[in-house]
């Protein structure tokens, strides 16, 4: 059945441009919604697809992330307002990763912007914020329009992924700086290519018209076949960006668009951001309220942590002492890292407690056989990313 004649209803979720590549490599029948599109969670095993990310290179289809163009006279001014960020500093080819917050000084959520031309920007998100960007357009010679489904997506991530995107005939690819994009060409297809990623290793994002992507992930796997090239899916991405220190939208944080209790919602400066926070630039949304909060300090930070043992500490309580009897944060994400040979975790902890150095203690619950046992895990605040190998801002990188 041709899937473009299924009314909506009975087919809820819309089919990636690479939808009919990855059910052909897809073994396990799992898969996952995405911003209104359906992706594959696990593809063979969760292990096989992570160290391919460390060792290979490693395709994952990118496409549901939520693109906007931006363009107008007033593109850059409006973004400089919704952005903590000063975006008068980013010049055409370069990207960077911003945040946007509320007036409260709260995260709304965080996402990537490329500068195109002068007038004219794209931004990238994990959610869709239309009404946000509406609202805040308000009073600018802006416009604003989601162009997803206009722009299929591939990240190709690894120590082996320059050398791949060579071998597909992308010249000048390994001149790309982290953070930089360049209009390139595959095979007679026009290509943007980004140095950027979700895994904190030398990688790349493709971004193309979708009738060519099928074409373009043909091309990949058999140039790539040499270099141990597979398909992933975001479970195995999940693990890469815990080691890389990167934060997911509903998992680390909640946009306070979306929070119903009070106090839930988390800053910039709570979340470990403070580097994207430029006071020194015209006024931006949530200004004030984090001006006062750096001031007097935040009540709490999310950190990285050293756990003992080697069960990932998920959701776990965190005390001040071993005998559990004050309650001082908790854990967003954790694992045990193959890569680091460390059981790591982030976690969201009481400023007096959240010290590089300081000692905490995980409440963590182990199911051994059917049965629950109970263990407090002496922890360390640690520095992040747990993970950042040299390769990632190496230009050229090293042939693999």
């Amino acid at each position: 059945m041709n899937t473009t004649t299924v009314p909506h209803y009975k087919k809820p979720l819309w089919d990636t441009p690479f939808a009919e590549r990855a059910r052909a490599f897809q073994q396990r029948d799992s898969f996952v919604p995405w911003a209104g599109y359906s992706t594959v969670d696990v593809f063979t095993t969760v292990e096989q697809e992570y160290f391919a990310i460390r060792n290979a290179a490693t395709l994952f289809d990118l496409t549901p992330m939520v693109k906007y163009r931006i363009a107008g006279v007033d593109a850059e001014r409006y973004l400089n307002r919704l952005v903590t960020r000063d975006i008068r500093k980013l010049k055409v080819g370069r990207v960077s990763y911003v945040v946007w917050c509320n007036d409260a000084g709260h995260l709304i959520d965080d996402g990537t912007v490329f500068r195109i031309s002068e007038h004219d920007f794209r931004i990238c998100t994990a959610e869709r914020q239309l009404d946000w960007f509406m609202d805040s357009a308000i009073g600018f010679k802006v416009e604003i329009e989601e162009v997803t489904r206009e722009i299929a997506a591939l990240a190709v991530q690894g120590p082996t992924s320059c050398f791949v995107l060579k071998r597909l005939g992308l010249d000048g690819v390994d001149q790309l700086k982290p953070f930089e994009w360049r209009n390139l060409s595959a095979a007679g297809r026009p290509v943007m290519v980004s140095r950027t990623g979700f895994t904190g290793d030398l990688g790349y994002e493709l971004w193309m018209r979708p009738e060519h992507a099928l074409g373009l992930w043909d091309d990949l796997m058999e140039v790539g076949q040499s270099r141990g090239i597979r398909p992933i899916g975001s479970q195995a991405l999940n693990m890469a960006r815990i080691e890389a220190g990167f934060l997911l939208p509903n998992v680390d944080f909640i946009s306070a668009e979306h929070t119903i209790r009070l106090d839930r919602d988390r800053s910039p400066l709570e979340l470990g951001l403070e580097w994207l926070v430029e006071f020194n630039k015209p006024h931006f949304n949530g200004r004030r309220a984090l001006l006062e909060e750096s001031r007097v300090g935040p009540k709490r930070r999310l950190v990285g942590l050293d756990v003992a043992g080697n069960k990932a500490a998920h959701g776990a309580l965190l005390y001040a002492d071993e005998a559990g009897l004050k309650e001082i944060g908790h854990v967003t994400s954790a694992m045990w890292s193959p890569t680091c040979k460390r059981n790591i975790a982030l976690a969201m902890i009481n400023t007096p407690h959240g010290a590089l150095g300081s000692t905490v203690w995980a409440d963590v619950y182990l199911n051994r056989e059917l049965m629950w046992e109970r263990r407090m895990l002496r922890s360390e605040v640690v520095e992040r990313p747990f993970f950042a190998h040299a390769r990632r801002r190496a230009t050229p990188p090293a042939d693999r």
